[in-house]
């Protein structure tokens, strides 16, 4: 069954006043196309107009439906002949973190994605794609793997942001998450990061300091989740939508301050409605972006990255 959010009650009536009139028809032969073709059109525009006009907090629950494509999809659905890579040669193997080599269109490539689950086993299990230390450690040896063969670089984020516990800090998170980003800034070879779902602070960066970025339409970045934000300036969380207006975290607002490099269109309604038109639409863009990266050399990419980084701010408005 189809999951709705809060703001999708009108649309979810809609839908299913259409279920049981199909159901109807069903059971008892009753001729009820018309009446259902009325509802199917009513509810597409209602769907239309209210994605539309969606505020950062509604934009934040459709980063976060839990339907929506994760890491995992975007490799199973891209990248061909996939071999995934484990474990960070230092701890462990960090479940939250995919890493690998495969194919993206013919070229052989590495990539990277956190992988939030599922359902409830698999949320546990990749620790609902919050990242410890041995991930981002994962992440950084890949990144090197990957500049001594020349592979170039996909990663595709979707995280609330690195895991906070004791044991993580214990381990050296701070340290880890910046050789993350150092090893991004100094790959020899072009690098195209995508924003699927949510980009959380320093956990999302750690796998998006990329020549490119680019960002789902509904996806949301930001160095604090909005209900962290608003905790910590008006100590209650339930401000959360207050703190996603201020925080600027929708792919419009990171577009036009020069933070992201392209916004992707999703399908109507969301990824979560069209995983696959969403994930093949991620795919055009990411080839787009690949290509003209692929003539450039590790000193060109190198500079280029710095000054793109360095850049950030400088012209920005608010």
């Amino acid at each position: 069954m189809r999951h709705f959010l809060d703001f999708e009650k009108p649309i979810a009536e809609l839908e299913g006043k259409i279920e049981e009139l199909r159901r109807t028809t069903d059971a008892g032969g009753i001729d009820v196309a018309e009446e259902v073709a009325r509802l199917r059109d009513k509810a597409q525009a209602l769907l239309k107009t209210t994605y539309a006009k969606l505020t950062p907090w509604q934009k934040t629950l459709v980063a976060r439906h839990p339907d929506r494509p994760h890491a995992s999809d975007y490799v199973a659905a891209l990248v061909t002949e996939w071999t995934p890579l484990a474990g960070d040669r230092a701890f462990a193997d960090d479940k939250a973190v995919l890493a690998g080599i495969g194919r993206f269109r013919g070229r052989a490539v590495a990539v990277l994605g956190t992988e939030k689950g599922k359902d409830t086993e698999s949320r546990v299990r990749h620790n609902f794609g919050m990242a410890r230390p041995e991930g981002y450690r994962k992440a950084r040896r890949i990144i090197e793997l990957a500049g001594r063969f020349g592979l170039p670089i996909l990663s595709f984020v979707d995280t609330a942001g690195a895991f906070p516990g004791i044991e993580a800090e214990a381990r050296g998170q701070a340290e880890a998450i910046a050789r993350s980003i150092e090893a991004c800034l100094e790959a020899p070879v072009p690098f195209v990061a995508t924003i699927i779902g949510e980009g959380g602070s320093g956990g999302a960066i750690a796998l998006a300091a990329a020549d490119r970025v680019l960002m789902l339409e509904h996806a949301v970045y930001s160095v604090i989740s909005p209900e962290g934000c608003a905790s910590i300036l008006w100590r209650d969380a339930a401000q959360a939508p207050q703190a996603a207006e201020a925080l600027r975290l929708t792919a419009e607002d990171l577009r036009r301050l020069n933070l992201v490099d392209a916004v992707v269109p999703e399908p109507m309604g969301g990824a979560h409605r069209d995983p696959a038109a969403a994930i093949a639409a991620v795919g055009q863009q990411v080839q787009a972006c690949l290509e003209p990266l692929l003539a450039l050399d590790a000193a060109t990419l190198r500079a280029r990255r710095r000054e793109k980084f360095l850049e950030m701010g400088r012209n920005s408005v608010l």
